[in-house]
C-alpha cells in the first residue's frame, strides 16, 4: 500500500459522517443479534443479503463468556465497516476495541470505546510505533484478545500470527477467522508454505516444521506459549475459525 493511497483513505475516514452507537437503542445479550444488527458477516444471517453468514457468533459467545464483565482491550485486524467492532463494544461494554485496517474509508460507526487506525500491517515499523503510542496513552502493554480478520492471504495470516501473538496477555486469545481460505482459494495461497491448519497440527503435537517465516526459535517460543488451539466450522463451506489460548 503506497503512502498516498493510505493517506487518501485516512482523510476520507476523518471527514466521513459516522453513526454513533453509544446512544442508539441496540442492546442485547446475544452477540449474534448484535452482529446481525450492525451488519457483520460473523452472524448466522448476514443482514445485507439476508443469506447465511459465517455463523461464528456461537463460538465467540462460548469463548467470551468468562470475559463478559471484565475490562478488556481488543485488537481487531481487518475491521472494514466496523460492524463487528460495534457488536463487540455492545456485548462487552467495559471493553475497548482498537481497529487496524488498511482501508478505514469504509468505517461507518463511532464510539468512545472504538479507536480506529488506518495502517498497513505489513509496515511493521509503523505498526510498532502505533502500538507503542496506544500502550503509552492507555496504560497497558498487551491485549486480552487479538482478532485477525484481515487479508486471508497465507503470507499475511502467518506474518500477523508471528508478529502479533506476543502482544496477547497470558490466558488471552488470538483468533484467526477464515484461516483455511488458503486451502480453498489459490489466490489466497500466495506463498509456498505449510498451511495454517497443518501448522496447528504441528504446534499441538509440539513439533517443529519446515518454514521460511518461523525459524526454530520462533517455533519453540510458540510451542511453549500456546496453551490450546481450538478450531470450529461455521455455516459456509469456507467458514473456519480458530481460537488460540496463550498459556
Amino acid at each position: 500500500m503506497n503512502f498516498f493511497s493510505l493517506f487518501k483513505r485516512n482523510l476520507i475516514f476523518k471527514f466521513k459522517k459516522k453513526t454513533s452507537i453509544d446512544n442508539d437503542n441496540i442492546r442485547s445479550e446475544s452477540l449474534d443479534y448484535l452482529f446481525h444488527e450492525y451488519g457483520s458477516d460473523k452472524a448466522n444471517i448476514f443482514k445485507l443479503s439476508q443469506q447465511p453468514g459465517h455463523g461464528y457468533s456461537i463460538y465467540y459467545e462460548k469463548k467470551l463468556e468468562m470475559y463478559k464483565n471484565k475490562n478488556l482491550n481488543i485488537l481487531e485486524i481487518g475491521s472494514y465497516s466496523g460492524a463487528s467492532a460495534a457488536a463487540f463494544t455492545k456485548y462487552l461494554p467495559n471493553s475497548k476495541v482498537y481497529c487496524f485496517d488498511v482501508n478505514i474509508s469504509n468505517f461507518k460507526y463511532k464510539s468512545e470505546n472504538i479507536n480506529v487506525y488506518g495502517i498497513d500491517i505489513n509496515n511493521q515499523k509503523k505498526v510498532i510505533k502505533t502500538l507503542n503510542k496506544i500502550f503509552l496513552e492507555q496504560n497497558f502493554n498487551q491485549f486480552d484478545l487479538i482478532i485477525d480478520d484481515g487479508s486471508h492471504n497465507l503470507s499475511d495470516i502467518l506474518m500477523s500470527f508471528k508478529f502479533f501473538f506476543k502482544y496477547v496477555k497470558n490466558n488471552g486469545l488470538y483468533i484467526i477467522e477464515d484461516y483455511k481460505h488458503p486451502n480453498y482459494y489459490k489466490y489466497n495461497r500466495n506463498i509456498d508454505h505449510l498451511l495454517v491448519d497443518q501448522i496447528f497440527v504441528n504446534l499441538n503435537n509440539r513439533k517443529t516444521f519446515s518454514s521460511n517465516i518461523f525459524n526454530d526459535d520462533d517455533q519453540i517460543e510458540l510451542i511453549s506459549s500456546i496453551k490450546m488451539i481450538e478450531t470450529f466450522k461455521g455455516n459456509l463451506n469456507d467458514s473456519d475459525i480458530s481460537f488460540i489460548t496463550k498459556s
